[in-house]
């Protein structure tokens, strides 16, 4: 089952994603999709701010992971759009991570898709012009 969220601006995405944060548990995986500057950076923001994660959140993109340990479950923020195949994955520590005592974030997920958990929920963030410059489509499944 797909459910679709219309944002109209930053603050709908960072708030959307808000509440994804607080519903998360432990071991859950997010699969983060998008183009380039769709708001994934934001949505991601949204996302610790629900898990109550204050410290400034940036793209882990040269980093591929950023760890963030102050909210009330851990969030392991992946960004694997430069990872050149999944066995770079394990020296991220992915393995210990994924499906473990906190949350996965994953940017790019359709990258290293074959070692994605089958239960991991996709979310995919999509603009439409026509419908304004700030306006996105996010899709949860």
């Amino acid at each position: 089952m797909t459910e679709k969220f219309e944002s109209f601006s930053r603050e709908d995405t960072f708030e959307y994603a808000k509440k994804l944060g607080e519903q998360a548990k432990p071991g859950d995986v997010y699969c983060l999709s998008g183009d380039l500057g769709v708001g994934k950076t934001v949505f991601a923001q949204g996302f610790g701010a629900g898990l109550g994660i204050t410290e400034p959140m940036s793209s882990p993109t040269f980093t591929i992971l950023q760890e963030y340990t102050e909210g009330r479950l851990p969030l392991y923020h992946y960004d694997v759009y430069r990872v050149g195949d999944v066995d770079e994955m394990e020296e991220t520590g992915f393995y210990e991570y994924v499906g473990g005592d906190g949350v996965a974030l994953i940017e790019w997920a359709e990258l290293i898709e074959e070692i994605i958990p089958k239960t991991a929920k996709h979310i995919l963030i999509e603009k439409d012009v026509e419908k304004g410059f700030d306006y996105r489509t996010i899709s949860v499944e």
